[in-house]
């Protein structure tokens, strides 16, 4: 079954559609109507972009509170739930923290500018309307950056459903969504490599493990995308927002979920969890593979296949 890529880059990285089973001029048209959903997307909740909601809301911090349309309330809605369940540590008011922490340098910030950034952080101080939100203090931000990928990847599968194609991957820089029948016969699953977070020194691009996806979403955290080190200690992006401080206990955690929206938000709240993070996933049912400080495997799911010698260490599936 003949299957067609279009790369494209969107959200600051590399983005691919594989269409399967689709004509060209057919699978040509809801590749480029997904395409605009995902710029869409990012034109509207980016933080980089002066006119977009995000920006205009965090403007306004501490000042008045902006009108937002109902997509915008359900994704703040959905970032209210996500600080519930995580009991805080999923904030998105927590950006602020790269004001203080540079990954461009190998230096710890400054006790002074780490208090000054968690200062503004709390999302108990974000207030949200039926159509209006307000940031409570001025130099408060929200940051959609947690879930607007998965996001957008799961609203690209949605508008290729929509079109006509049953089988596509679509794949936003690493946040993952298989669109396709699981119990139809004729479903070829897709083969997709996670990424080995410490790869041997002569195989930069090694997988720990391989997944074969027919539908849903597949979503990575690791320590390994951008990080620094001092005094021999790797400090990563992912930062606890009641701490200010980086997460340390896990090297990398994939998880398997109906959608991508929900696999990054369970991945980043496990990192997060730290020491804890197997037994919240193992209470939310979620299908995982965890890599951790030392190196060693665990994951709860046979979709995961190990395929690096690294992995020697993994343990057998979780009941």
């Amino acid at each position: 079954m003949q299957t067609l890529l279009f790369e494209f880059r969107a959200m600051g990285g590399p983005c691919s559609f594989h269409l399967r089973g689709t004509s060209g001029s057919h699978a040509e048209q809801s590749a480029r109507k997904a395409i605009a959903e995902v710029r869409r997307i990012e034109a509207k909740f980016s933080r980089y972009l002066e006119d977009s909601v995000v920006s205009r809301i965090n403007r306004a911090a501490g000042n008045a509170a902006v009108q937002v349309d109902e997509e915008t309330r359900q994704l703040l809605m959905f970032a209210d739930q996500l600080w519930r369940q995580s009991d805080g540590l999923f904030d998105i008011t927590s950006g602020v923290l790269r004001q203080a922490w540079n990954f461009s340098a190998q230096a710890l910030p400054s006790p002074y500018r780490l208090a000054d950034a968690r200062s503004r952080i709390g999302w108990e101080r974000v207030h949200i309307g039926d159509d209006r939100v307000r940031l409570a203090d001025a130099g408060m931000e929200i940051d959609f950056g947690g879930f607007g990928k998965e996001y957008a990847a799961d609203r690209a599968a949605v508008v290729l459903r929509e079109a006509g194609v049953e089988h596509a991957l679509v794949n936003l820089g690493g946040d993952l969504h298989a669109l396709g029948d699981p119990s139809a016969a004729s479903a070829v699953p897709w083969s997709i490599d996670i990424q080995h977070p410490r790869p041997p020194v002569a195989h930069p691009m090694a997988s720990i493990a391989r997944v074969s996806l027919k539908q849903g979403g597949l979503a990575t955290s690791g320590d390994y995308e951008r990080f620094i080190e001092v005094d021999g200690r790797r400090y990563c992006h992912i930062l606890n927002p009641l701490t200010g401080w980086p997460v340390s206990v896990h090297q990398s955690i994939s998880v398997l979920a109906p959608n991508a929206t929900a696999a990054g938000a369970l991945t980043t709240i496990a990192m997060l969890k730290e020491e804890g993070a197997i037994a919240w996933l193992e209470s939310q049912g979620a299908s995982y593979l965890a890599v951790g400080h030392g190196g060693h495997v665990r994951t709860n799911a046979p979709q995961f296949h190990l395929t690096s010698t690294q992995a020697s260490t993994a343990t057998s599936p979780q009941p």
